[in-house]
């Protein structure tokens, strides 16, 4: 039975990551993917649950679960289910349109998000014998679902805790029992149009149908959620403010009441013209920036010290608002401007530089090569001096454009493009936006083939879009990236190899990369980089990487079986002081449970430079070196 869940399981995540690309232009496409991306994550868990309960184990680990694994894994297979049904709401239509259209969608993102989520959280690794790397892949999506949740102020959490306990298969008897029980409350017949006006029970209705739910049971799961919600309020518990908005909603159907995302935290009124604030909290803009002129340096929010005056433009937010008001017949907000607060408090518009960047955007899709090469190259310009500009940029539409433009069998437009997204990536936002528009293939395509100062800056365009934590999987299991790296630290520049270096030592701080990197023949330049004295410049470089592969048991065995113990020893003795603290380190990671490695250490005459590192080296190469030295001795009494 368990088998068999997991199979339906696998098959789910499957269908939901090929469909990535589906979706329709929109507020709602790039949260569809986002969810997309983060469900193809968890093949290797499920396969690694898969391959558990083929084997006839459960029950055999020697931690005990508190439930089946039927049961773990029917609350999975009902978080993908809904999020499949989610997304599918969000493909186009036979008209154009989409299912979703005028719902509310952000109630559903939240719930499949936090469902996910919560899921996640609940499945017990080792009852499972899920591996480390596993692990670790796992908790980062959860940690990315919790931040997507967490960002958002997930609104209704109480209202989801509770649609969730009712939802799930192991509640139905009780849920059964609590609607015998309320007589007292009369269930609409759900043919009336009419039933279900309020936004509490839309709220039901939205996270029962993505659920696989019908309006029936979503009214049922209304009244029974009022019952709870009246029996906390009585008890005196704690009711969200969220939550009491909703109920104050079923009170008063006519009445629309303002989502708690939509007001401004200053004004508690809705936002016509929301900004973004370098905290990543969000204001009315004529609020926020009456906050500033009154020489405030603060998040009203969070009390945090405001990193810059720059105001952008929360477009998405913007774009839900309107949703909002239309369905709810208010007058729509007014279109925001792109600006920031002057040194002095005052405000200046960015609107000239808009109408620049808008033309060369344009200009990047234009019939002509030469246009989009000289617009690439000033957009490269442009993106280069200041974080303003790699905003309005972005806002213009240019990184799809750029991403295109990577394609073009001309080496000159290639580098353009690629350098532009290199500098626009350095604004944190900028790396979603490139790596949604399918950004990472085609920078690999130039990493391969590309000139070398394309080659170079691919590299480093891929170090900078590695510093999300998710994009180290994403770019890591992405064919051709690692070996393509690989290749330029073996083959490149002086330059290109330092970035190539980088970027491998980012990527492989994730587990699942350093194998990758193995295999790609890693270690064959780093040895030729520590053996040449030509390159002394890449010694560190070279050392760093190593000290995060030896970390891995299979980069333990690899570095051994390379024949590279008696390279760091020699670093001991010749290297610089940074050299030689990186060499102990890996030395001792080595010899730690490894008589044999232990043995050659000692064997090949490294008592001597150790010793001496223990008195003179920095402070790190005392302990190693002390550490090291601790080992050695054991063996010399052996």
């Amino acid at each position: 039975m368990a088998s068999n869940i997991a199979d339906e399981i696998l098959n789910l995540v499957g269908n939901v990551s090929a469909s990535a690309g589906e979706f329709v232009d929109g507020p709602i496409k790039a949260e569809c993917i986002w969810l997309s991306r983060k469900v193809s994550l968890l093949s290797h868990l499920v396969e690694e649950i898969r391959e558990f309960v083929s084997g006839g184990d459960e029950g055999s680990s020697s931690s005990s679960a508190s439930a089946s694994p039927t049961s773990y894994l029917g609350n999975l297979m009902a978080a993908l289910e809904a999020i499949k049904r989610f997304l599918m709401n969000g493909r186009p239509q036979g008209d154009g349109d989409t299912n979703i259209a005028g719902k509310n969608v952000v109630v559903q993102f939240h719930y499949v998000t936090w469902q996910l989520e919560k899921v996640l959280g609940d499945i017990p690794y080792d009852y499972f014998v899920v591996s480390d790397e596993v692990q670790e892949q796992v908790e980062l999506v959860r940690t990315q679902l919790r931040r997507a949740t967490e960002k958002s102020g997930t609104p209704n959490l109480k209202v989801f805790q509770e649609l969730y306990r009712i939802l799930n298969r192991k509640q139905a008897k009780e849920l059964k029992r609590t609607l015998t029980r309320s007589k007292a409350v009369k269930i609409e017949d759900t043919d009336n149009d009419d039933a279900g006006d309020s936004g509490f029970e839309e709220i039901v209705i939205l996270v029962a149908e993505v659920n696989g739910k019908s309006k029936r049971d979503a009214q049922k799961m209304t009244v029974n959620l009022m019952e709870i919600l009246k029996k906390d309020t009585n008890a005196g518990e704690s009711v969200s403010t969220k939550t009491a908005l909703a109920v104050e909603e079923v009170k008063k159907p006519d009445v629309p009441v303002i989502p708690e995302d939509f007001r401004c935290p200053i004004s508690l009124e809705l936002m016509r013209d929301p900004v973004i604030v370098s905290t990543g909290q969000t204001y009315e803009r004529a609020f926020i920036q009456r906050w500033i002129d009154c020489d405030n340096r603060t998040c009203p929010k969070t009390q945090q010290k405001l990193q810059n005056l720059t105001l952008t433009p929360n477009y998405v937010l913007r774009s839900l608002i309107m949703q909002w008001c239309e369905a709810n017949r208010i007058e729509q907000p007014r279109r925001s401007m792109s600006g920031r607060i002057r040194s002095d408090g005052s405000f200046e518009d960015l609107n000239g530089d808009s109408i620049a960047i808008n033309a060369l955007v344009r200009n990047l899709t234009s019939r002509s090569l030469d246009e989009r090469r000289s617009a690439a190259a000033e957009i490269r310009s442009l993106a280069k001096r200041s974080t303003d500009n790699r905003i309005l940029i972005a806002e213009a539409g240019a990184i799809p454009a750029l991403v295109s433009l990577l394609s073009v069998d001309d080496s000159k437009a290639q580098e353009h493009a690629v350098t532009s997204l290199l500098n626009l990536s350095i604004y944190d936002h900028n790396k979603e936006l490139i790596i949604l528009a399918g950004a990472i293939v085609p920078v690999i395509k130039v990493l391969k083939k590309g000139s070398m100062e394309a080659r170079e800056n691919a590299a480093a365009a891929i170090f900078s879009l590695s510093l999300i934590d998710e994009n180290k999987i994403t770019i890591g299991s992405t064919h051709g990236a690692i070996d393509s790296l690989v290749e330029l630290l073996h083959s490149g520049s002086t330059r290109g190899k330092k970035d190539a270096a980088t970027a491998l030592f980012n990527l492989c701080i994730y587990q699942g990369n350093k194998i990758r990197a193995l295999k790609a023949g890693i270690l064959k330049p780093l040895l030729n980089m520590l053996r040449d004295s030509s390159s002394s410049g890449m010694v560190d470089e070279a050392l760093t990487i190593l000290s995060v592969l030896v970390s891995h048991q299979e980069g333990k065995l690899a570095i051994a079986k390379a024949n590279t113990i008696p390279v760091l020893i020699d670093l001991l003795r010749t290297g610089q002081p940074r050299n030689k603290e990186n060499a102990a380190a890996i030395l001792l990671a080595l010899c730690k449970k490894d008589s044999e490695n232990l043995a050659c250490i000692g064997r090949l005459g490294a008592i001597i430079p150790v010793t001496e590192l223990s008195k003179s080296g920095t402070d790190r190469a005392k302990r190693k070196a002390t550490s090291l030295l601790e080992h050695l001795s054991k063996l010399q009494m052996l």
